[in-house]
C-alpha cells in the first residue's frame, strides 16, 4: 500500500508543477492556434480552386464531344 501512496503523491506533485508552469505562460499555444486558422483558410481556398478548375475542365470536355 505504501508504494502506491508514494507513486500517487509523486504523480500529484508532478501534475501540480506542470499546471503552475502552464498558468505562468498564458500566451503559450496562441501561435499554433493562429497557424491552424491560417491552414484551414488555405485549405478552403485550395478546395474552392480545385472545384472551379474541375468545373471548367468538365464543361470544356463536354463542349468538345
Amino acid at each position: 500500500m505504501m508504494p502506491l501512496l508514494t507513486t500517487l503523491t509523486a504523480l500529484g506533485a508532478a501534475l501540480r508543477e506542470r499546471l503552475h508552469e502552464l498558468r505562468d505562460e498564458p500566451e503559450r499555444g496562441s501561435l499554433s492556434v493562429e497557424q491552424v486558422i491560417i491552414t484551414v483558410a488555405l485549405i478552403g481556398i485550395a478546395v474552392a480552386l480545385v472545384a472551379v478548375i474541375a468545373n471548367a475542365v468538365t464543361s470544356r470536355s463536354n463542349s468538345i464531344q
